[in-house]
């Protein structure tokens, strides 16, 4: 880690150079090297403000903080800047975890089959439903449409004696499908 100290308007002490550098210690874990830290101390009246940019592998970081001491401001702004490497770190985590989970989970499970296998003229049945034929008239027939959640109710015609298939219409109109034999 580089560390590049710059004074404005403030006599800079060996003291304050060697409590930066320790407490800058704590921001290690959450940046990549290469690192450099540029620290720039300034007195604006009666505020001493330490600023801090710090260029590491993944990004930059910045942060200015003032107080009535040096050390105040020293500690607040590595605090600040120590809060915003975390964070970014997590981020950067994050989402190499989140996209190494999509690429195991995003497979299809496949399964290869033999050409033979396919047979591509007939269709199979998949669902067989047995429904009970009860007789009745049309009009009673589409009164259970209505209760039915199915689109269409099979039923005995009483007036024929056949089956016949009253169907739901996308135009909410009925079909009949009545036989012929």
């Amino acid at each position: 880690m580089n560390i590049e100290f710059t004074a404005r308007h403030y006599r800079l002490s060996e003291e304050i150079k060697e409590y930066a550098e320790k407490k800058l210690t704590k921001l290690e874990p959450f940046v990549e090297e290469p690192v450099e830290v540029h620290l720039i101390f300034e007195t604006e009246k009666l505020r001493e403000i330490a600023e801090i940019h710090v260029s590491h592998r993944f990004g930059h970081l910045q942060a200015s903080e003032a107080a009535e001491d040096m050390r105040d401001s020293v500690l607040a702004v590595v605090e600040t800047v120590t809060k915003q490497a975390r964070r970014s770190k997590k981020k950067f985590m994050d989402k190499r975890r989140r996209s190494q989970r999509q690429m195991e989970s995003s497979g299809w499970p496949m399964e290869v089959l033999e050409k033979d296998s396919l047979s591509a003229t007939s269709p199979r049945v998949i669902k067989t439903t047995h429904l009970p034929i009860k007789p009745m008239s049309v009009e009673q027939a589409s009164v259970a449409l209505d209760e039915s959640k199915n689109d269409f109710f099979v039923f005995l015609d009483s007036s024929t004696e056949k089956v016949s298939v009253l169907v739901r219409r996308k135009d909410n109109n009925y079909g009949l499908i009545a036989p012929e034999f």
